[in-house]
């Protein structure tokens, strides 16, 4: 089984093929999170004045020191590798008129490595194009408006299975062994976010229930030039406008309109992507306006390079070609996550994970641009081959595919809040975010990441209390509850609990470091402190 439909879930499952896969997605739609709306491309050293090697030494220098540099050589090698595969097999990559892949440059790399689909459409034109192949593949079973809500683990705690709600309300117990999370990233558990609604942290939250160890979780990076019109808070994600631009030459500009990256740093609007997060964060808070110049960009690449951009400024009453538009930083990548091998083995066995989701090492404190949907691409190629190795194993062996390797007792099925809880539920979702934006952000103390700790304790036990409320016997058709009010208990459970793996972390680490920052302690340590792993345990 495989949870997520972005980049990673679909990848894994059209690789597995002939191999039975059941894909499942809470969207009511097969494409759906952060890989459909990235604007950004996929690093790959493809040209040929490139060298994984030299795509390996950006991605450790961004990293801040924390990267595993084996996995970082692995994601720049195989990288190479399975770019070409892509562009061999046809997907719609962005060409010149010999048909030559085009190649841009992003905040941070030494030379163009970035490789688009569709102009800034990048992530919605591969996902749409891999949708097709999916629906096209009959070894592949979709299950979409699917909650899945817990795994489920044998006596030996090997998974068996996973619990799902269904979109008539359903609970099913999904029996099978093997389970790849690719639910993609957390952006959901902040107020300001460039993610989709649905990404509300469950893979990360069930793998943490199950007992898989986590890392890296104090790493969450901010892009810092989310489109700023729309309220905070109102369900909808910010337009991200992509580091591609400034990559073309869009400048950062303050309130006087000085365009002040150059103060911050040597690279100006190049440089690393937590350094211009906080340049802007530090000018937006003070109550100072940042505005984006896109006219640079525009006129040197031309306006349909960026079609997505033009999009949002115009259906927000914007003219980007007449004047600078408004920007703040919002939430937008998740370094951490479950942590895997090169394969995509969790320490839970029959639990793989890849995509956002997974914390491979290759990030460390800072993700390098555009190496998201790399990491996606690689480690769902490695995940299914390993899988693939074992199944196939299984088969000629004759042995029971579906069979759990040791007892286990069937899952109970939750006590969900009744309907009438929801607009207390929704209150509790934009606490909790208000509460991650504001104390667990862009600037993070002692003080505030406690006073953070302490409101996500009692928001937890609020949210106990109305499910215990609730009854498995009430509403929806059957008696069942209705899958809207399970899905809104279930991502809110989810982000509760990840909010608390965060905060941990964030105290834990004493120090300022890539998209970590403490006011209270704003030099990085030397030689730093190391990698911080947890399970839900330590909370």
């Amino acid at each position: 089984m495989v949870v997520g439909s972005g980049l990673a879930g679909l990848l894994v499952a059209l690789r597995l093929a002939p191999r039975p896969v059941t894909l499942l997605t809470k969207t009511p739609f097969l494409a759906g999170g952060s890989s459909d709306l990235a604007q950004g491309g996929i690093a790959a050293a493809v040209a040929l004045d490139d060298s994984p090697a030299d795509h390996a030494a950006d991605t450790l220098a961004a990293g801040a020191g924390l990267c595993d540099e084996a996995m970082v050589r692995l994601l720049a090698e195989d990288g190479a590798s399975a770019a070409r595969v892509l562009i061999a097999e046809g997907l719609p990559f962005d060409r010149d008129d010999q048909g030559v892949p085009l190649l841009g440059q992003e905040a941070a790399h030494r030379r163009p490595r970035i490789l688009h689909a569709g102009g800034d459409a990048t992530g919605h034109t591969l996902v749409q194009a891999l949708v097709a192949r999916v629906r096209e593949t009959p070894s592949i079973r979709v299950m979409e408006r699917t909650c899945a809500v817990d795994l489920v683990l044998d006596e030996a705690g090997s998974v068996a299975g996973l619990l799902a709600n269904h979109a008539d309300g359903a609970w099913v117990f999904h029996r099978c062994p093997r389970v790849v999370l690719a639910t993609g990233g957390i952006g959901s558990v902040y107020l300001r976010t460039t993610n989709p609604p649905e990404a509300t942290a469950d893979g990360l939250a069930m793998a943490a229930r199950a007992g898989a160890r986590l890392g890296d979780l104090e790493f969450v990076q901010f892009h810092p030039t989310a489109l700023a019109v729309s309220p905070p808070g109102d369900g909808r994600p910010m337009p991200l406008l992509t580091e591609a631009l400034r990559g073309e030459g869009a400048v950062l500009r303050d309130g006087a309109g000085h365009p002040f990256m150059l103060d911050e740093h040597p690279l100006g609007d190049l440089a690393p992507r937590d350094v211009v997060a906080r340049a802007v964060w530090r000018r937006v808070a003070s109550g100072e306006g940042v505005t984006l110049d896109l006219r640079p960009a525009l006129a040197r690449a031309g306006a349909d390079r960026f079609p997505t951009v033009l999009a949002f400024c115009h259906e927000s009453g914007l003219d980007p070609c007449a004047a600078p538009i408004p920007v703040a930083p919002a939430a937008h990548y998740h370094m951490g996550g479950v942590v895997t091998d090169a394969d995509g083995r969790t320490s839970v066995p029959g639990l793989w994970a890849c995509g956002e989701l997974a914390c491979t090492g290759v990030h460390g404190a800072n993700r390098l641009a555009s190496n998201s949907l790399l990491e996606a691409i690689v480690f769902a190629g490695r995940v299914a081959r390993d899988l693939s190795v074992r199944m196939d194993a299984d088969s000629v062996g004759g042995r029971p595919i579906l069979a759990p390797s040791s007892p286990f007792r069937c899952p109970v099925v939750p006590r969900v809040p009744c309907a009438e809880a929801a607009p207390e539920l929704a209150a509790l979702a934009l606490e909790l975010r208000r509460t991650m934006y504001e104390r667990v952000g862009m600037a993070r103390d002692q003080d505030g990441l406690s006073v953070a700790r302490d409101a996500l304790i009692r928001l937890s036990q609020r949210l106990e209390v109305l499910a215990a409320a609730g009854s498995e016997g009430e509403g929806g058709p059957e008696g069942r509850p209705a899958a809207a009010d399970v899905l809104r208990w279930a991502e809110l459970r989810n982000r509760a609990l990840v909010a608390r793996l965060i905060t941990a972390a964030a105290l834990a680490r004493r120090e300022s470091r890539g998209a970590h920052y403490r006011t209270d302690f704003p030099e990085s340590t030397s030689p730093g402190q190391p990698r911080y792993f947890l399970t839900v345990a330590d909370l």
